[in-house]
């Protein structure tokens, strides 16, 4: 069942970087930018766990993506002139300290939507400067790159699910959103196409992350009337309606 889970995961979020990597930045920001990693890992401790742990779950799930948010602002300014481990390595960083200092909040509901929404309301006109939605086609990837990313989610997964009952549910969540998706197409693509066009999708994602917030918000919101499960399908419906919306306004806007 394990691999199982491992599998379903991994295929998901294989499939998704691939269409991002042939997409324009903004539309690869939209493709990776939905619950690809988080979402099986969530749908999975809702089947070894209850409401309440799944609820908690939700709220990690909220600190960590505002983390995030440090995340993509500090690889966008660091990927302008550093190569790809100085700049993943300060992204990882600025998430963590990031995390830790989140930590130290007893967050609610109410309490983690307000901050969500400061947090990127200021992230994002501080990542204006590096977006493009210039086209660059890049080289032919390494043999071993979709395997290694695979397998990376893969093990994320099988660290959610059977970690889960050690770390609690606010731990769960924060490991469920870590930002692997991300990690793994920066080091990836900024080798293959530089710094500065990588940033762009990873600075064009941060709208797509504000609409994960508010999408974890809902179900969170949403479970005690509908349960778990319903509750994570209106998460889900939210982000698609968010990244959807956000498609639509740039064609029209373009």
């Amino acid at each position: 069942m394990l691999g199982l889970k491992m599998a379903i995961a991994a295929t998901i979020v294989v499939t998704t970087s691939i269409i991002a990597e042939r997409s324009r930045p903004f539309i690869a920001a939209m493709v990776v930018t939905l619950p690809v990693s988080a979402g099986p890992a969530l749908v999975f401790l809702a089947l070894d766990h209850d409401d309440a742990f799944l609820s908690g779950t939700l709220m990690g799930a909220m600190s960590t993506n505002m983390a995030t948010a440090a995340y993509c602002l500090a690889y966008a300014v660091v990927a302008q002139r550093a190569g790809t481990v100085l700049s993943l390595a300060s992204a990882l960083t600025a998430w963590a300290i990031a995390i830790i200092v989140l930590r130290q909040v007893d967050w609610t509901l109410g309490l983690s939507l307000i901050v969500t929404v400061a947090v990127y309301a200021v992230a994002m006109p501080l990542a204006q400067r590096f977006l493009s939605n210039r086209l660059t086609v890049a080289p032919p990837r390494a043999w071993y790159a979709i395997p290694l990313r695979a397998l990376a989610v893969a093990c994320l997964v099988a660290a959610v699910t059977t970690l889960s009952w050690t770390l609690g549910p606010y731990y769960s969540g924060t490991l469920a959103a870590l930002p692997i998706v991300l990690s793994s197409l920066i080091a990836i693509l900024q080798p293959r196409i530089g710094g500065p066009q990588t940033a762009a999708m990873i600075a064009n994602g941060l709208i797509g992350l504000l609409g994960f917030g508010f999408a974890l918000a809902a179900s969170v919101a949403t479970i005690p009337a509908f349960g778990r499960f319903w509750a994570l399908g209106i998460g889900l419906a939210v982000c698609l309606l968010w990244n959807g919306a956000l498609v639509l306004f740039k064609r029209r806007a373009a």
